[in-house]
């Protein structure tokens, strides 16, 4: 029964905390974009040349795939 003295003021200040740091994170624009971080994932940033292209055109993609890995 002691540590519900102790626990209780504990938990308050967590969700103060929480509640603050979700005010806080609306205000800053944390959530005013939701749909391109989700959508970031799904398309390919790689420059791809056109099939036509040279070799020495080719490499700068080739070797940016690369480094991705």
């Amino acid at each position: 029964m002691d540590s519900i003295f102790l626990l209780v003021p504990i938990v308050i200040l967590f969700i103060a905390g929480a509640v603050k740091l979700f005010f806080w994170a609306v205000n800053s624009g944390q959530y005013d974009d939701l749909e391109t971080e989700g959508r970031r994932i799904l398309f390919d940033d790689d420059v791809v040349p056109p099939p036509g292209a040279s070799e020495a055109d080719r490499a700068p993609a080739e070797n940016h795939r690369r480094k991705g890995d």
